[in-house]
């Protein structure tokens, strides 16, 4: 009975830390974007690609992190194929993160 508690106990914290920092929704993007919250996803494929050059998307998602900051995930193979996830400020394009993805 222990076990099957502490089963629970440790799914229901995963499923909380994943909401902390769940995807922000579709129907929330158009409104971030108008605002200014957000610059243009082109834009923001354009600084990870040039990481990368010659490098192909593969998925990207828009998440806030810890801190609330809107981060755009790139997730990219480049011409070796390597793979790799670049993490960027969704409002300046700044790059947060560009690390090889393992």
């Amino acid at each position: 009975m222990k076990t099957l508690t502490a089963l629970f106990a440790a799914t229901a914290l995963t499923v909380t830390a994943g909401l902390a920092q769940a995807d922000v929704r579709p129907d929330q993007i158009e409104g971030l974007l108008k605002s200014g919250a957000v610059m243009p996803f082109e834009k923001l494929n354009a600084a990870a690609l040039a990481k990368h050059a010659g490098a192909t998307i593969h998925d990207t998602e828009l998440d806030h992190n810890n801190s609330g900051v809107l981060v755009y995930e790139v997730d990219l193979t480049d011409t070796a194929g390597k793979k790799f996830e670049v993490k960027l400020d969704a409002k300046t394009g700044a790059v947060l993160e560009d690390k090889l993805d393992t």
